[in-house]
């Protein structure tokens, strides 16, 4: 069985960032193809604009998208440990720029027991938080729900479940590829950038 991540409180108060709304529309209707390399944005639509369009920055902190807590820094206790994950964007700590200007930019965050995670995962976690693109590697849906029952995380337009103690590898559904992963270190009490993604986001299929 599969529970959604919803906030508390979103019902009663609408994101407004432009973002949320158009980017989470694009994604749900299948259309999410564009990607990008763990260095750079590909040139088009996502590509830089500004520095809200930026991919994640080394340093950068996370917010949530939606929510009464929305724009709000997040710390390891935020999460609850053993999941559900909460979808984020990276922020700029020296102004403040949230970087919603891509969906691509569009991340997860999931704390886990760290006796749980495999060598690979681990080195890249931080107190058992775990940092995943929520751009699913299949047709580009936010990867937004939560298998209590597995523990994985799935997306619900086709099925795709990923382990996010594993590298975020599918174990099950459509997706040929794993969740790009970034590592994440835990700097005055909350959860930064520490490195790049680990492979191209979104729907390639690679």
């Amino acid at each position: 069985m599969t529970q959604a991540t919803t906030e508390p409180g979103a019902e009663r108060r609408p994101a407004t960032r432009r973002t949320v709304l158009g980017g989470l529309a694009v994604a749900v209707c299948g259309c999410g193809t564009a990607q990008w390399a763990p260095a750079r944005a590909e040139d088009g639509e996502d590509a830089a604009a500004g520095p809200d369009a930026l991919p994640p920055q080394i340093g950068d902190r996370f917010t949530y998208i939606y929510g009464e807590k929305m724009g709000d820094v997040i710390r390891p206790e935020d999460l609850p440990l053993g999941g559900d994950q909460k979808l984020v964007y990276p922020m700029d700590p020296t102004t403040g720029t949230i970087r919603d200007g891509s969906r691509l930019n569009m991340m997860l965050l999931v704390r886990l027991d760290p006796d749980t995670l495999d060598e690979e995962t681990r080195a890249a976690a931080a107190e058992g938080v775990v940092a995943y693109s929520a751009v699913c590697t299949h047709h580009g849906c936010p990867v937004s729900m939560w298998s209590k029952r597995a523990g994985t995380l799935y997306c619900s337009c086709h099925g795709t479940e990923y382990d996010p103690k594993a590298t975020a590898r599918v174990v099950a559904g459509p997706a040929p590829r794993r969740l790009p992963m970034m590592p994440v270190g835990i700097e005055d009490g909350e959860i930064v950038v520490a490195g790049q993604f680990t492979s191209w986001v979104g729907s390639q299929n690679t």
